[in-house]
């Protein structure tokens, strides 16, 4: 038989067992792990949630802004209505060769000679800026080009740039260094400088000039797929910073090649 204090330790060490068997902490963590998680994941999601949400009010309220420069019958060029915008005339299908360099007499320019072969605007957003006699093509087919000073324009800015470009046909997007505006928007015979991405005029501007087809630009129905094995998209001719040589084509297009339908141009 037990004695008396063989039983109280007895006692004492199975209490123990039994308090120590009444915390399990190993559930404990595990189920603070998992609600940690699922904080982190629902927080996540609301944010993106959140975030697109404000995204998609943001580009209503840009389309409505936009709404009455969309052209017309009545008023075949909006853009006229947009402060800012500046024009030009320049005829059309004055071509150069891929070796040939254009005495441009606007930065950049809008119009003039250009390449025979068009830069894809298909909703193409260039990492590195492309030649611009490539570029220059691509409005004359009623293509909108957004360039940017790189410089001037941070990550977030180009986001915000880039949403009005990416999977658009008839828009593309590229840096140009040395730019004397932080962004500056063209179509064929039309340009617009500006120094926020907010600025409701880009919208206005896409809206009146994209593939307007009240003869603002000189090739309506023009293709903005680039030519296949003429242009490549993922690596475009480079953009030329030097000053154009002595025998560059003037923009009075003098030593032009005119052009007599572009194969897959329609």
């Amino acid at each position: 038989m037990a004695s008396g204090k063989q039983s109280k330790a007895m006692r004492k060490a199975r209490g123990s067992v039994v308090q120590q068997r009444s915390i399990p902490w190993a559930t404990i963590s595990g189920v603070g792990v998992v609600l940690l998680v699922a904080v982190v994941v629902f927080g996540y999601a609301y944010v993106r949630y959140a975030g697109q949400a404000e995204s998609r009010e943001a580009q209503a309220k840009a389309e409505a802004a936009a709404a009455p420069f969309k052209p017309s019958p009545e008023n075949p060029d909006p853009s006229k209505g947009i402060p800012g915008v500046v024009t030009a005339e320049y005829p059309g299908q004055q071509h150069v060769t891929p070796a040939q360099r254009v005495a441009y007499d606007k930065t950049p320019p809008y119009g003039g000679p250009h390449d025979g072969i068009w830069a894809d605007c298909t909703g193409v957003v260039y990492p590195n800026a492309v030649r611009t006699e490539n570029m220059v093509h691509s409005l004359e087919h009623g293509a909108i080009w957004i360039a940017y000073d790189p410089a001037r324009i941070d990550e977030a800015g180009k986001e915000k740039l880039a949403r009005r470009v990416e999977n658009k046909p008839y828009t593309m997007m590229s840096p140009y260094p040395g730019l004397d505006s932080p962004i500056s928007l063209q179509s064929w015979g039309h340009q617009l400088k500006l120094d926020s991405p907010d600025d409701a005029r880009i919208d206005q501007f896409i809206t009146a000039l994209k593939e307007n087809p009240n003869n603002v630009y000189p090739e309506i129905g023009g293709s903005c797929q680039a030519y296949p094995g003429a242009f490549d998209t993922q690596n475009p001719p480079p953009f030329d910073a030097s000053p154009p040589p002595a025998d560059a084509i003037p923009m009075s297009g003098e030593g032009t090649q005119q052009a007599q339908g572009e194969m897959g141009g329609r």
